[in-house]
């Protein structure tokens, strides 16, 4: 009896963990998870990391302007605007780009929600940009550091790849906890945030 529950118990930790790995990596090839992306540097040691990617079927410049316009306040997420704003996110995905939004620089709030902010930690114009720091419970900082890269890699001749890549560093021991359960949402929001910017880029919808 005793040895049938373990053998269960096994299989099914071995079922979460492939399911987990594969919500960590939807989408992204060997090399993308293994390549070194701007950002990585922030978060050296991650204690987890998810690597994202879609193909699009347009130039890397007519990518990024949907890119840089993101955020709470601005172009949105291109996610699911009705579940977030049950939180009161407040968000809005733009289906055109806005010519007002399409400036970016470090130092400057990437908002998710009115009330919480990540920071802009670099930007390379018209190719990636990568953010930092986590939301604050109450008055008390994120348990982990973070970044969150967006790159955008040109093939020559053929589509674009957008790369995303979130890098986690437990700093308390009951971080895990919390950055766990995220990371399954993430998977499901960051699944549609990139569907929804491959459409609108392929679309090509004039601003």
């Amino acid at each position: 009896m005793f040895r049938a529950k373990r053998a269960k118990l096994l299989i099914l930790a071995g079922a979460v963990f492939m399911v987990r790995s594969k919500l960590l990596r939807w989408g992204a090839t060997d090399a993308e998870v293994r390549t070194p992306l701007p950002g990585d540097d922030l978060v050296p040691a991650a204690n987890l990391a998810a690597t994202r990617a879609i193909t699009i079927n347009a130039p890397a410049d007519d990518v990024w302007p949907w890119l840089v316009q993101m955020g709470q306040g601005r172009g949105g997420l291109y996610t699911y605007d009705a579940l977030e704003n049950l939180l009161g996110c407040d968000l809005h995905s733009a289906d055109e780009i806005h010519a007002e939004w399409q400036q970016m620089a470090p130092g400057d709030d990437f908002r998710l929600h009115p009330k919480a902010a990540l920071k802009v930690a670099a930007v390379h114009p018209g190719r990636s940009f990568v953010l930092s720091g986590g939301v604050d419970m109450g008055d008390q900082p994120p348990p982990y550091a973070f970044s969150w890269a967006f790159v955008l890699l040109e093939q020559q001749g053929g589509p674009t790849r957008l790369v995303v890549r979130e890098r986690y560093g437990y700093e308390r021991w009951w971080a895990p906890l919390m950055v766990e359960p995220v990371e399954v949402a993430s998977f499901v929001m960051s699944e549609k945030m990139l569907r929804g910017i491959r459409d609108r880029a392929e679309r090509g919808a004039p601003g």
